[in-house]
Order: C-alpha cells, then sequence, then structure tokens
C-alpha cells in the first residue's frame, strides 16, 4: 500500500485470488487503524496548489499511462477479478476517458458572475463565485469496476486541488495500487492521494468516523452505504448504490428490431459476468412480441463464450467468487421452483457461471427483486398495458437506471416521465452513459451528488462568493 507516496508494510497480510483457477495472485499488506489514521492526518494537513494547467497535465499524463499500460493492467484486473480480458481491456479504455475527459474539464473556469443592478432596490454591483477544495477526502469503491470506479473518484479530485485516502475492497487491490503508481508517475504530488489496502473490519471505521474527513464518497453495496450514512455523522456523503435494472421490451418492435432488444438483453445483461450495478437484471417483455423475443434472446445467449478469461476469445469470465456464483444459481432454481421455465442452464464450475435464460419469471420472485449481481438473463412477461408495465418495473427498493425498446415517442415519454430512475436510455441498455455526464439513482440506488466527472467536480468543492462594486 502506499501513504503519500511511501510504499508501507503492515505486520497482517490478505491474499488476493485468482477466481477462475483459485490460485494466490499476491499478497498485500493489511493496514491497521494507526495507518489510516496517519494517511488522512497527511492529506488533511497538505495543501495543494497545483494550476489548472498543472492539473490539467497530470490528468492527460495518466491517461497516456493507462494506454501505455493498458496490457498489463487489464491483466492484472483479469487475474484478481475473475472477467474475460475483453472486459477488462475495456475498463481500462473507460478509464482513460475518465482522465482525458476531466483533462478537458479542469481547463475550464468554473467562476460565475452575477450582476445586482436587476430590481429597482439593486445596486451596482456584482456577485462572483469560485470553488474551493475540501478537507481529506474519504474513498471506498468496490470489486466489480476496481480501475474505472476508482478513476471516476481520483480524476476529479485530483482536478479540483483535493486530497484523498482510498480503500479499495479487499477482493481486488491491485488494480488501484497500479492506478496509484500510475498517478505519481504522471507527477501527482504524493501528499494527494494515499492507497490503503485491508480488511473492512479492521479499519473501514476509520475510513467513515475519522475527524480530518470532510467528505466520504462511496460506491458499493445498500446495506454498506446505509450504515456510512448513519454512521458517517456531519459529513458530506455521496452514495452510489446498487441497482436492479429493467430492459423494457415494447409491443411496437419488428421482428428486425426485437433482434436489435435481444442483442442489447443479452450483452446487458452478461457483459463484465453482469457485475454492474447498471447491468439488466430484469427483462420486461410486452406479451404481444414476447414469444419472437424469447427465441432470439436464447440463441444470442447460447453465442456466448464462456471460460478461460486469459483467453481473448472468451466472452465472459467468472464471477467474483464461487459463493457468489452458487447464491446466483440457487435463486434461477428458486425461480424455477416457483413457475419460471429455464430455458438455458450450462453447467457451473466453481465461480464460472455461463448465462442463465429464464422465461415467465414472477415480478415478485428474489432472483429480481433482490439485485442478482451475476450474468442471469430473467425475463418477465408484462401485459400490453403502459401503466401496469410501469408499475412492475417500479415494484423493487432501486431506481438507478432503465432501458426501454420502443420505436413510439408517447411511449418513450411516458416511460422517461414515469419510471422511477436516475437514468433512462431509449434502445440503449441501462448503464449507457459518458463518463462526464450526471449518473446516478434514487430510492435504495443512491444519495447525495451524482457520479460522473462534472458533477464529481461539484460535489469534491465548496461553493464560495463574494462581491466587488464593479
Amino acid at each position: 500500500m502506499y501513504i503519500a507516496g511511501k510504499q508501507v508494510s503492515s505486520e497482517k497480510t490478505l491474499e488476493v485470488v485468482n477466481p477462475y483457477n483459485n490460485k494466490i495472485v499476491a499478497s498485500v499488506p493489511a493496514a491497521n487503524r494507526e495507518q489510516v489514521a496517519h494517511a488522512f492526518k497527511i492529506a488533511a494537513s497538505y495543501q495543494p496548489k497545483l494550476t489548472r494547467y498543472e492539473r490539467q497535465q497530470i490528468l492527460q499524463k495518466t491517461a497516456e499511462l493507462l494506454v501505455k499500460n493498458k496490457e498489463e493492467i487489464s491483466d492484472i484486473i483479469t487475474s484478481e477479478l475473475g472477467i474475460c480480458k475483453q472486459d477488462s481491456l475495456y475498463e481500462v479504455g473507460r478509464a482513460f476517458d475518465v482522465f482525458s475527459l476531466t483533462s478537458q474539464l479542469v481547463i475550464q473556469d468554473d467562476g460565475e458572475i452575477f450582476s445586482c443592478d436587476l430590481t429597482p432596490h439593486g445596486k451596482s454591483r456584482k456577485i462572483y463565485t469560485h470553488r474551493e477544495p475540501l478537507n481529506a477526502i474519504s474513498i471506498i469503491t468496490p470489486f466489480n469496476h476496481p480501475l474505472n470506479t476508482l478513476a471516476h473518484k481520483i480524476a476529479p479530485a485530483i482536478a479540483t486541488n483535493n486530497c484523498v485516502v482510498c480503500k479499495p475492497t479487499e477482493l481486488t487491490p491491485l488494480t488501484a495500487l497500479k492506478l496509484t503508481e500510475l498517478v505519481y508517475e504522471a507527477g501527482l504530488p504524493p501528499e494527494m492521494i494515499s492507497m490503503i489496502t485491508g480488511w473492512p473490519e479492521d479499519i473501514g471505521s476509520e475510513f467513515i468516523q475519522n475527524p480530518e474527513i470532510e467528505m466520504i464518497t462511496f460506491t458499493g453495496s445498500v446495506a454498506v452505504g446505509k450504515l456510512i450514512a448513519n454512521t458517517a455523522g456531519y459529513k458530506r456523503t455521496v452514495l452510489e448504490l446498487g441497482g436492479n435494472d429493467p430492459l423494457i421490451v415494447c409491443n411496437d418492435l419488428s421482428e428486425e428490431d426485437l433482434v436489435k432488444a435481444a442483442e442489447l438483453a443479452v450483452l446487458g445483461a452478461t457483459k463484465n459476468s453482469g457485475q454492474r450495478c447498471t447491468a439488466i437484471k430484469r427483462i420486461l417483455c410486452q406479451e404481444n412480441v414476447a414469444d419472437k423475443f424469447v427465441a432470439l434472446v436464447l440463441a444470442r445467449a447460447q453465442k456466448i463464450k464462456f471460460g478461460d478469461p486469459q483467453d481473448l476469445k472468451t466472452d465472459m469470465g467468472t464471477v467474483v467468487s464461487e459463493d457468489a456464483a452458487k447464491l446466483f444459481e440457487q435463486r434461477a432454481l428458486k425461480a424455477a421452483e416457483d413457475g419460471a421455465k429455464i430455458l438455458y442452464h450450462p453447467k457451473r464450475q466453481g465461480a464460472l457461471l455461463p448465462p442463465i435464460v429464464l422465461d415467465h419469471v414472477k415480478h415478485t420472485s428474489e432472483l429480481v427483486v433482490e439485485e442478482t449481481f451475476g450474468p442471469i438473463i430473467p425475463i418477465i412477461r408484462v401485459a400490453n398495458d403502459l401503466e401496469e408495465v410501469a408499475k412492475v418495473s417500479n415494484s423493487t427498493a432501486f431506481g438507478l437506471s432503465s432501458g426501454v425498446c420502443t420505436n413510439d415517442l408517447r411511449t418513450a415519454n411516458f416511460f422517461i416521465q414515469n419510471l422511477h430512475v436516475g437514468n433512462v436510455n431509449i434502445w440503449e441498455v441501462p448503464g449507457y452513459r459518458i463518463e462526464m455526464s450526471p449518473f446516478g439513482g434514487i430510492k435504495d440506488s443512491g444519495l447525495g451528488y451524482k457520479e460522473g466527472a462534472l458533477e464529481a467536480m461539484k460535489s469534491y468543492t465548496n461553493l464560495k462568493t463574494y462581491s466587488l462594486p464593479w
């Protein structure tokens, strides 16, 4: 681990295991609370003075280093997470986008000017705004996007002259450590970032309750997010939590359109082994087109090549652990006991869980009520009535994203207005976005500022106003 640029060891260690072959990839230090507190003390006391030009250069250099080291980074991601090389290379590309786009945003002035002589009792003055960095920021990230999630939090911090202390999940720390090395190499003052590896039970509370922390930004489970909200105290929190995202397939689609919808459905449910908060976890298909659509989904799912994640021809690797794979498979089998039909279920091998396609899934099934974080493709047949479809879509505790396949503008507008989610994509998967656009959910899917480089830069700053007589 790294504390303000210094490589630090600890009495305890944690082992990183490859979920595909169960081999130990590496061991990293497991920090104690004192080490975390030391890192926050450094972060809070250091006052960055980087110019916009210097920040822009560091961000752009980091982006270039990601490209230069993409094969190595991709191998690290695949070895500790088990996703296939296709997906881990895509992950590196997205992180490049984050740093590259943020480097362009940082050179734009974020101040505003307000004239005061707008009313009969106004004055000939102007009010100006500018943004100032916070004290130490606590960053906590999950396993499913070990590079891109960190990029979305670290790049805005650099852009706004903030100091951060990061805790990546104990499941995928190697990717985080590599990114830290690249950021140092790009010229970031080492005091501005520390990367702490360790067990949640040892250091988790310090990342929430340390008095030096002014802001906590967390991506992860609903349970941990609510724990942070309840225990953080008087601190700014940004919580990007789970999702249970639907793809809605409407009955106005032609056979050609249904092919496109089936492609979106399968890819949206299985990319990154289904381990995305924005992955398609429910497919709501209107009855009039359901038979044709289900057949197309089945045919597309059967084409997915699953197996060795390091093989570039592999379309889908493992989920994060064998225990997770067992849980998701059990949920699929339980749905079948409740009346669903399993159409495709290749044999699970440890953490390697191939796509499972189910039809006639009840919308009250545990499989689709809970966030099933794996490559399951559950199809729920819904009425042709739009109000009923929206009711089913909104019936879970989550409200992150959704996708809608329709060619009818009135239908599209109906779902934009009536789906209780943070994002609605017409003719795209729920997770579609660009790295600078606002992203985040409502209900149990998120709280606070949105993610995305631009919104994150706002959340990492305090807005100050001042007025002058000219």
